[in-house]
Order: structure tokens, then C-alpha cells, then sequence
């Protein structure tokens, strides 16, 4: 059985602070996503790691919750791959790395001056995206055993 983790009452006033009302499903969405955010989520993973302990959760309802997470800047959302989103609970400005392998998304601690900036001549800086795309270490230690 899924157990709320002892910082549910913080998760609950995160969302109380956000005007979303801390449901029981957004908890255990919220938490799952807080518990493992440095996998970078789809909405197919949260939905399959949660629905075996909890069998009134539908797809839909994941959507649901992620896209009010979104709105209310809890998380943020990559499209590094072009053919998914995934979900990342930290929404500070970070870049992020794909493996083109093994498909794992990664943070990488990137000093980029632009990621900081609110505006840039004359531009009001909404959002800003740094990705990078190549082999993660574990891959090309792999890769190399391969060749020798």
C-alpha cells in the first residue's frame, strides 16, 4: 500500500499556497514526483508506478493534476525528445542532458549567464531551455567495453 511520506503536510501547503486543493491523488502525484526527480517523469511512468496502489487513478487524472501543477509553477515540463513531456519538480533554471542511448534525461550543472535573466533587449524572458544530446556516462562505458 502507497503511504503518504512524512512531508505530505508540506506538499499539502504547497498546493494550498498554489490555490489548488491539496485531493488526495495530487498528494501521491505530487510526492512520487518529489521522491524521484531526477528520472524526469512521463505521465505514462507516474501513471503505471501509482495505479497498482491506488486503482481509481486514471490516466486522465494525472494529466489532470500535471497540467495544474504546470499552471501553478510546482513543476516544469521538458520536450527534449520531441516526442514526449516529461516532468521535472525542479523548476529552478537548470539544463538538462539526453542520452541518446539509453533515453534517460539528466540535470547538468551548467553555468549559462542567459538562464538567470528575466529580460534581453528589449524581450520579457518567460522561460528558458538548455539541452544537451549525446551518450550519458554509463552508456559510453558500455560502448567502450563493446569496442575493446
Amino acid at each position: 500500500m502507497i503511504k503518504m511520506t512524512s512531508n505530505s503536510e508540506h506538499l499539502k501547503e504547497l498546493l494550498a499556497e498554489k490555490g489548488l486543493k491539496p485531493t488526495y491523488q495530487r498528494l501521491m502525484i505530487l510526492d512520487y514526483l518529489q521522491e524521484h526527480r531526477k528520472e524526469h517523469l512521463t505521465v505514462e511512468k507516474i501513471y503505471t508506478a501509482l495505479s497498482g496502489e491506488m486503482p481509481l487513478l486514471s490516466m486522465t487524472t494525472v494529466y489532470n493534476a500535471l497540467s495544474s501543477f504546470l499552471k501553478a509553477g510546482l513543476v516544469s515540463a521538458i520536450t527534449i525528445t520531441g516526442t514526449e513531456v516529461r516532468y521535472d519538480f525542479l523548476t529552478e533554471p537548470h539544463h538538462h542532458f539526453l542520452c541518446r542511448m539509453c533515453g534517460r534525461i539528466s540535470d547538468v550543472d551548467v553555468q549559462c549567464p542567459v538562464a538567470e535573466r528575466k529580460s534581453m533587449k528589449g524581450y520579457l524572458i518567460e522561460e528558458v531551455h538548455g539541452y544537451f544530446k549525446g551518450l550519458c556516462k554509463e552508456c559510453l562505458k558500455r560502448q567502450r567495453k563493446q569496442q575493446a
